[in-house]
């Protein structure tokens, strides 16, 4: 039977694609305008779209297991209106595909945004209350409002599992995604600071490999937070500085300092066209999220994730053998 893609053309999709066609798996990828992260794949490919019911519907049709990993990421410069058609119109489109065509199995991509961050002391595991606190970011509840819309299809009988990733990082990652552009600034010395905090970072190949533990051996109705490891912003930096011998800022700017250039970095950006640095909402994300446990995905999936220098390390590798970077001293030269 058929395993179908949503989302196949991002960071985690194209690793996840790559993975099933490794395991021998009979795919079809979901594709909406972009197909950079497929190009040389052997692999049969559908337009549709999540905010569109009926191309769902032909996407889905004849499948066995579902994986969606459509979201609109948001770091506080987008209206709810566009977060909320897609993160959560577009997972009840999903969920709605998922039962008109039979399918036996959902694996559906949620974050660990998905959960309320407070108490900032104590540890986040999936029992943890989600993100629909007052003032709760709208990416937060927007994943929240996501996740609500699975368990309402698992009540009506959907087979359907869950991950939560937390920051994901490594290879392929074509377009490139937010980190994996501070990691080619970081290269090439764009950036004099990063911003005091830190995050729980996670390789995407083991987010893949928990996602598709998940979908074999999952219970119905559960949700796996799929973690790595909390390191601070500085000490990533030591760890690029290590993997690549190029030197890194060693000072942090304070949150509160940050803060106040915030709406530059986002007026700057927008008129740039392009994605904001930082913004108000990615800084407060930086003093959350610091105690993640993965015990129930390592006790019911064997989820290993493996250690943030290796993921950094062969990031860069894959920078380089793609031709997205190049060593700097070839180009002094």
């Amino acid at each position: 039977m058929t395993t179908v893609v949503t989302g196949s053309t991002g960071h985690v999709g194209a690793n996840l694609v790559r993975e099933l066609l490794h395991e021998g798996r009979d795919l079809r990828a979901v594709t909406y305008k972009d197909i950079t992260g497929l190009e040389g794949l052997n692999v049969p490919r559908i337009e549709a779209d999540v905010t569109d019911y009926d191309s769902l519907v032909q996407a889905f049709k004849g499948a066995e297991t579902v994986y969606n990993l459509v979201a609109k990421i948001d770091i506080g410069v987008n209206p709810w209106s566009e977060i909320e058609k897609i993160n959560v119109q577009g997972v009840r489109n999903v969920v709605k595909a998922c039962q008109t065509c039979g399918v036996k199995r959902l694996v559906h991509f949620s974050s660990i945004h998905a959960y309320d961050p407070h108490p900032l002391n104590e540890v986040i595991d999936e029992t943890r209350p989600t993100s629909l606190y007052d003032k709760a970011p709208n990416y937060d509840r927007s994943k929240a409002l996501g996740e609500q819309e699975i368990m309402k299809g698992v009540k009506e009988g959907l087979n359907a599992v869950i991950v939560n990733p937390t920051a994901i990082l490594g290879p392929w990652d074509f377009k490139p995604s937010h980190m994996g552009e501070v990691f080619l600034k970081l290269y090439h010395r764009k950036l004099p600071s990063m911003v005091k905090g830190g995050f729980n970072w996670v390789d995407v190949r083991d987010v893949v490999a928990g996602a598709i533990a998940a979908e074999k051996k999952g219970q119905r109705g559960h949700k796996y937070l799929l973690s790595g490891h909390y390191t601070s912003v500085v000490d990533l930096c030591v760890i690029v500085e290590e993997v690549t011998g190029v030197k890194t800022p060693k000072w942090a700017c304070p949150p509160w300092l940050a803060m106040m250039g915030a709406p530059f970095s986002v007026a700057t950006a927008k008129i740039r066209g392009k994605r904001p640095q930082y913004t108000v909402d990615s800084i407060k994300a930086l003093q959350k999220h610091a105690l993640i446990s993965h015990a129930k995905a390592t006790r019911e999936l064997g989820y290993q994730p493996r250690p943030l220098k290796d993921t950094i390390a062969d990031t860069y590798a894959w920078f380089f053998e793609t031709g997205m970077l190049k060593d700097i001293r070839e180009k002094a030269a």
